[in-house]
C-alpha cells in the first residue's frame, strides 16, 4: 500500500490517479499509524516552501516522514516535495527544510528567453544510474512547473538533470529516498513508468 501525505499543500489527486492507473493501492492520509503501516510513502507538493513546511509541522508530519525514512521503506518527494527534503530555499529565507538530504534550493535566474515560473516539458540527462529511470531513455521529456531548483551538495545522488537557464538537479536518489522536481503524474507514459519503478523498488 502506498500512502500519499495529505497536508493541505499537494498535487494530491493527480498523484493518486496516476498510481491507480498503474493498479496500485493508495491512501490519502495524515494518520501516523496508517503511515507507519504503509509500504511506500509519497510527499507531493505545490505552493510555497514556507507554507508547506508550516503545514507539515502543524500536523507533525515532519516527524512521521523522518520515522518512515529511518525505517528503510521507499519514500518519494514530488516537485515541492523534493525541495522540502533539503536544507533551505531562497523562496523562504530563514525557514528550515527537512534536511534529509544536503543541498539548497535557489531561484531560477532571469535570462533571455527564460520565463519564471518554468512551465513545460524538458528533456532529462542521466549523470548517474537511478532506479526510477529503469527502462527510460535518456533525453525523455517530463513536465515541470517551478520557479526554484535544487542544487544538491553531493553530485552522486543526482540521477537526472535538465537545463533551463541553469543546470537543474531534476531527480535525486539516496538509499530509500527518491525525489523528482518534475511531475511524473503529469508526464504521460514516461511519468507513469517512473511511478511504476518507484512502486517496484
Amino acid at each position: 500500500m502506498i500512502a500519499i501525505l495529505d497536508y493541505d499543500a499537494g498535487n494530491i489527486k493527480s498523484v493518486e490517479k496516476a498510481f491507480k492507473i498503474l493498479g496500485e493501492e493508495t491512501i490519502l492520509t495524515r494518520d501516523f499509524s496508517v503511515i507507519e503501516r504503509a509500504d511506500r510513502l509519497v510527499l507531493p507538493g505545490v505552493g510555497s516552501f514556507a507554507d508547506a513546511m508550516g503545514h507539515l509541522k502543524k500536523y507533525e508530519l515532519d516527524k512521521a516522514i523522518r520515522k518512515f525514512v529511518a525505517s528503510g521503506k521507499p519514500f518519494i518527494g514530488i516537485c515541492l516535495g523534493l525541495q522540502l527534503l533539503f536544507d533551505s530555499s531562497e523562496e523562504s529565507p530563514g525557514v528550515e527544510g527537512l534536511h534529509l538530504l544536503d543541498g539548497v534550493v535557489k531561484r531560477i535566474p532571469d535570462g533571455e528567453g527564460i520565463k519564471v515560473p518554468h512551465i513545460g516539458w524538458n528533456s532529462l540527462d542521466f549523470p548517474n544510474e537511478g532506479r526510477l529511470f529503469k527502462g527510460i531513455d535518456e533525453g525523455s521529456f517530463v513536465y515541470f512547473v517551478h520557479s526554484y531548483y535544487l542544487e544538491a551538495a553531493d553530485p552522486s545522488i543526482v540521477k537526472a538533470t535538465t537545463e533551463y537557464g541553469c543546470h537543474i538537479h531534476a531527480s535525486v536518489e539516496k538509499d530509500n529516498v527518491f525525489a523528482c522536481q518534475f511531475h511524473p503524474e503529469k508526464s504521460s507514459a514516461v511519468g507513469l513508468q517512473i511511478l511504476k519503478n518507484f512502486a517496484n523498488v
